[in-house]
């Protein structure tokens, strides 16, 4: 009943483009520790909400030193509900200022031991910022990642990193690869059916992170998001969270991980492993059961990529809609199409993979068709 309330409030909030959800301090740090080698000498752009709200900024300003860093830029997206409202950044800030929450960027090239303490932490920052009002300057448009000015600012940038909404995730990595950036952002598992975003998994261009393979996360969000105490937890200072399901990291960074082999165990039999009626695979229910005997193209679900291993598998496409119909998927034999319906709340379309099963049509969720490499 409570995971039911909770996916009811996600589509809620998605529909009504209330998707900001604040990473955890500690999930960006148990996934950016696969990525140190990488920030040596760059420049990192987090083009997040707000700077002094975000746990990425907080995350690189604190590491800023361990991780070599030369730059860290951070900006502020005045759509944002917490945009200025946790602390006054600018001696100037009158109340029309507080009112219409202008943005900002944040620009650090260095973080020393300002306060003499013998240790780097945000006070050491915020004494930095204040020392130099250079290091702080607005923004003239909304801080939009589609706008001028951050556009600019991601030119300058070697790897971004950051939360991006949920609902504008195609855009974003659209503009990513777009300007050629290396990058680590978090989003829903379900971005792999898209088909933008999949074509860039099967070219080895994009996949999943190291961290998060399964179950949910907790998320910080704004006082105001559409949820019921059913799905959510205030802390004792008032602060909202709640558990999101099926989110993934997404990066174009290498680890050594992902080379890691899936080690399989099950042999192959037709019982267990039924053939698909409109393509020449078989299907698998999980990742943990592909067969290490079979040859054949195997139709295999999306989580398989958190174990994906490139030189293990060969990725031939996804099993879905007009992405199917592209790898050769056939439309519904003229005998099945009535069932689909009756079947599937969803509504089958032509292009997904289906079986039949005790003379019905079989419709899996969303299939990755794979091969294995070294059979």
């Amino acid at each position: 009943m409570a995971t039911s309330s909770k996916n009811k409030d996600l589509h809620k909030a998605k529909d009504a483009k209330k998707d900001e959800f604040y990473t955890q301090l500690s999930d960006i740090g148990q996934e950016l520790r696969y990525y140190e080698g990488h920030f040596k000498d760059k420049v990192v752009y987090c083009n997040c909400d707000d700077p002094y709200e975000s746990n990425f900024f907080k995350y690189f300003a604190l590491k800023f030193n361990f991780l070599g860093l030369k730059k860290l830029i951070a900006t502020c997206y005045i759509g944002s509900p917490i945009a200025n409202t946790q602390l006054s950044l600018f001696d100037d800030e009158s109340e029309e200022n507080k009112t219409t929450k202008k943005p900002h960027k944040i620009v650090i090239t260095e973080t020393p031991d300002m306060n003499n303490d013998g240790a780097v932490d945000l006070t050491d920052v915020e004494l930095l910022l204040a020392s130099d009002k250079n290091h702080l300057t607005r923004l003239n448009a909304d801080g939009d990642f589609r706008s001028k000015e951050c556009i600019e600012l991601l030119q300058e940038a070697d790897i971004v990193v950051t939360n991006p909404p949920f609902s504008l995730f195609r855009e974003y990595v659209e503009q990513l690869i777009e300007y050629d950036k290396k990058f680590v952002i978090i989003g829903n598992v379900n971005a792999i059916t898209y088909k933008d975003i999949f074509k860039l998994i099967k070219e080895n261009k994009l996949w999943t992170g190291y961290s998060i393979r399964s179950g949910d996360r907790e998320f910080a969000v704004p006082d105001n998001y559409p949820l019921n105490a059913a799905s959510c937890r205030i802390d004792e200072n008032g602060k909202k969270y709640i558990r999101v399901k099926g989110v993934r990291w997404f990066t174009n960074l290498d680890y050594k991980e992902r080379y890691e082999d899936i080690i399989l165990y099950k042999q192959y039999n037709s019982e267990e492993y039924p053939k698909f009626e409109n393509f020449d695979a078989i299907n698998v229910n999980a990742t943990k059961d592909i067969p290490i005997d079979y040859a054949g193209a195997m139709g295999v679900p999306i989580t398989f990529l958190d174990k994906y291993n490139p030189d293990q598998f060969e990725i031939i496409g996804l099993g879905i809609s007009n992405s199917g119909i592209e790898i050769g998927v056939q439309p519904y034999k003229e005998e099945h199409k009535k069932y689909r319906k009756e079947v599937q709340k969803r509504g089958a379309v032509d292009g997904d993979l289906y079986m039949m099963t005790n003379g019905v049509v079989d419709v899996p969720y969303a299939r990755i068709l794979i091969k294995n490499k070294t059979v």
